[in-house]
């Protein structure tokens, strides 16, 4: 080994160098030149096994058609008043078509445009409450009903001409889909009304991503001049906003804020600690080398193997390289106390066992996740393992260059703390040792008792109250169907898709009875199957345009002679056609609808034909398994509540971490034993009794524990076993330098990732508030651990 030492650690240097050159000059290529984005599809995290295409595509289909959209509801008084404030707010978004497209007015050409494709097709199209009164009315009902269409002026909406639709079936069928929406087009704007006040509807679609920040900085304060410009125009002026923009801003601004804040807090006092340690900013600028390297690393060489770098890898990851700030700690500190006449490379001769000890430890706890059956796991330990791999090697061949004995200078700081660790005492076979011990067991017992847990995806989001507010009004007033719980439709062809859709509405519409739903969207309310549409046209003929039915009654009433009659059954009939999804996409009434219909789509073996079908009024989260019974034993018929896929989801990584965290400590305990033999409980008992210790804190605060805790426990783990290890190997109470590097570790912990409990984000608060009861109590209590003795030989 000596011989290495004094023949390679130039040539390693600069060999390193070169890898560390090419890593650099990759992440480059990828965020510069590629314009890489972490990969946000939580269903990627899923073994390949669980995940299902069709279900993925459907899901990203109604996301996409809801993310870019921007709804803005202007209320007032009277209509006039409404309608004045919307142009007002129209004129300023108007001249900025390149960010925002707002949607075209309605005129009445355009309204009666719209039905024209169906109008054709008139008699295939029936509402279930027309089928049953075809079936059971006597013909007497529809001729009184087509003489009330004739002379009421009351009767209703005119579709055409009377003689197109003389006993009203079309205009009720129309009816029936204008119920599927409160909005009423209203000269020439989108109208809803509602608590006596009146609304003008603004649909605007985005151009640019939803989640650029330079899209949100754009928009945001464009909808501001907007709304200042309503409100000049009618001060009593409404506003209510919603859209994915407005929360994606909101979160920015706040991580902005929180960066400002805790960010640069963080990084303040971990200068301070360094200068106040070292009276140099070197170290940190060396401790802050290395874990950058550790990062830029992993992300490169996982690019590499997976194609793609979740966003999640990256949250994981980047806070678990975090354990790396101990290998430079642990050279500075052995640095700044070691005998000048060493050199930088025979002192790291004699760090490198415990150096190598401390990396092994934590990759073997991270192996423990690529065992696991999720992708996302085990990209997260491949990621984790080479930012520690990266960043050791780091300290390893470039710190005996950039450090030498006379670099670092004692500080009264450091000499004071260093010297401080004599005042703990040490764990004894004594009365004090069992009474402390009876005692955190009994908090810890307590608090485990009252932990909980909480996988709810919804837990970990805190929008802000006021756009919350106008999300649940603009809901209500719209009626507007969610895009999180649906009912996925496959079939082997489009029409065996609208038949499976038929089936589920026949289950619905007694949960629309009941209130548990206002109602329903589906692609087969406006294109029926061909099977229906045949049945309907046979059912109108039957029933209504016989020889002795109601058409020929209806002509005696009129004075009209057999010629009047066969020219309306000529209008009346329709040639043995039926109306197809793909003939109604292609219509401008098919617009709000087109997010329903995913047609012919890639799944796991070939290709099948797929369409949702939304769901309206979804108010009672305890009602969704009345939902999920309505899909029960129907063929190709799937019920999706992703709210509660996702936070399954979560909930198996979070079980999947517990398992791993405890073989981790397994593993890292016989792994010790290899070097400390019967002392090798003492590094591993601190950061397992601060995790029991944390685990109860949570418990009687009352926080439910959740995927990011469990992440934290890892980080516990991996940073505990590095205090110990350090303590361990310099077992002398009087070697104030081992201590001083568990104080610099974990006091710079604190600071990176404890400060984090103060986030207003719910993950990063978890994940914060934990580091910080976690890393204090094991800083608290690894010195009590250690064995003070002189000389030791392992």
């Amino acid at each position: 080994m000596n011989k290495w030492f004094n023949n390679w650690p130039k040539r390693l240097a600069l060999i390193w160098a070169l890898a560390v050159g090419l890593l650099l000059a990759h992440n480059a290529y990828l965020w510069l030149g590629k314009g890489v984005v972490p990969d946000t599809d939580i269903l990627a995290l899923l073994p390949v096994e669980q995940r299902d295409p069709v279900l993925q595509q459907a899901f990203t289909h109604m996301v996409d058609s809801a993310q870019q959209r921007l709804i803005v509801l202007v209320g007032a008084d009277d209509w006039q008043h409404a309608r004045q404030a919307a142009d007002a707010y129209s004129g300023v978004m108007a001249q900025h078509s390149d960010l925002l497209q707002i949607g075209a007015q309605m005129s009445e050409q355009s309204q009666r445009d719209w039905l024209a494709p169906s109008q054709r097709l008139k008699s295939n199209l029936l509402t279930p409450e027309q089928q049953k009164a075809l079936r059971e009315q006597p013909p007497k009902y529809w001729v009184d009903t087509a003489l009330q269409q004739l002379y009421s002026p009351f009767s209703g909406p005119k579709l055409g001409a009377w003689q197109d639709d003389p006993f009203g079936l079309f205009s009720g069928w129309v009816q029936a889909r204008a119920r599927e929406t409160p909005v009423r087009p209203r000269d020439g704007h989108l109208f809803v009304e509602a608590n006596g006040r009146s609304y003008a509807m603004l649909l605007m679609t985005l151009r640019q991503p939803v989640f650029s920040m330079a899209t949100q900085q754009a928009v945001l304060p464009l909808l501001t001049q907007a709304g200042q410009a309503a409100k000049q125009a009618v001060p009593s002026v409404e506003l209510i906003s919603a859209g994915v923009v407005l929360h994606a801003g909101a979160a920015s601004a706040q991580a902005s804020r929180e960066m400002s804040t805790i960010g640069v807090g963080s990084l303040l006092g971990i200068v301070l600690l360094m200068w106040l340690s070292f009276g140099s900013l070197r170290p940190i600028a060396l401790i802050m080398l290395s874990i950058g390297i550790g990062c830029l690393g992993a992300f490169s060489v996982c690019w590499l193997i997976f194609g793609r770098v979740h966003l999640l890898t990256l949250v994981f990851g980047a806070s678990l390289i975090g354990v790396a700030q101990d290998y430079g700690i642990y050279f500075l500190c052995s640095r700044l106390g070691a005998d000048p006449s060493l050199t930088s490379r025979q002192l790291l001769r004699r760090l490198l066992p415990g150096l190598l000890l401390t990396l092994t430890a934590a990759v073997i706890g991270y192996i423990g996740l690529a065992l696991t059956p999720f992708p996302g796991l085990r990209q997260m330990a491949i990621f984790s393992v080479l930012g520690l791999l990266f960043a050791w090697l780091t300290v390893i061949f470039w710190f005996p260059a950039l450090l030498g004995p006379a670099t670092l200078k004692h500080s009264r700081f450091a000499d004071w703390y260093g010297a401080s660790r004599r005042h703990w005492p040490l764990l004894r076979m004594n009365r004090a040792t069992l009474g402390a011990a009876i005692l955190f067991g009994a908090l810890v017992i307590a608090g485990m008792l009252r932990l909980q847990v909480n996988d709810d995806i919804r837990s970990l989001q805190t929008p802000p109250k006021a756009l919350l507010d106008d999300q649940i009004k603009l809901g209500k007033l719209l009626d507007a169907p969610t895009p999180v719980q649906f009912y996925l439709v496959r079939g082997d062809t489009a029409e065996l898709v609208l038949q499976r859709e038929e089936a589920l509405q026949q289950r619905l519409e007694p949960l629309v009875a009941k209130h548990v739903i206002s109602g329903y969207q589906a692609m087969s309310n406006w294109t029926p199957s061909a099977r229906s549409q045949a049945a309907n046209r046979a059912l109108v003929t039957q029933a209504l345009l016989g020889a002795e039915g109601p058409l020929k009654m209806l002509a005696a009433q009129l004075g009209e002679d057999d010629n009047w009659v066969r020219k309306m059954r000529e209008r009346a009939s329709t040639v043995d056609a039926a109306l197809t999804p793909a003939d109604f996409l292609k219509t401008a009434a098919s617009e709000p609808s087109r997010h329903l219909w995913l047609g012919q789509v890639a799944a796991a073996h070939g290709s099948t034909y797929a369409s949702i079908v939304a769901l309206r009024g979804v108010n009672n989260y305890a009602d969704l398994p009345l939902l999920k019974q309505a899909a029960a034993g129907l063929d190709g018929v799937q019920w999706v509540d992703k709210v509660s896929e996702i936070s399954s989801v979560l909930g198996h990584y979070r079980q999947y971490m517990g398992w791993v965290l405890l073989g981790a400590y397994a593993a890292i305990y016989l792994l010790l034993c290899a070097r400390y033999r019967s002392a090798a409980w003492r590094v591993v008992a601190p950061p397992a009794l601060a995790s029991s210790a944390t685990l109860a804190v949570l418990g009687l605060i009352g926080q439910p524990l959740q995927l990011f805790h469990v992440l934290a426990l890892m980080l516990i783990l991996g940073l505990g076993v590095d205090y110990g290890i350090f303590l361990q190997e310099q077992s002398d109470r009087r070697d104030r330098f081992a201590w001083l590097t568990v104080g610099l570790s974990a006091l710079s912990a604190l600071l990176s990732f404890g400060l984090l409990a103060l986030s207003g984000t719910p993950p990063l608060h978890a994940f914060g508030l934990t580091m910080l009861i976690g890393i204090a109590i094991v800083w608290l209590i690894a010195p009590c651990f250690s064995q003070d003795l002189q000389g030791t030989k392992r």
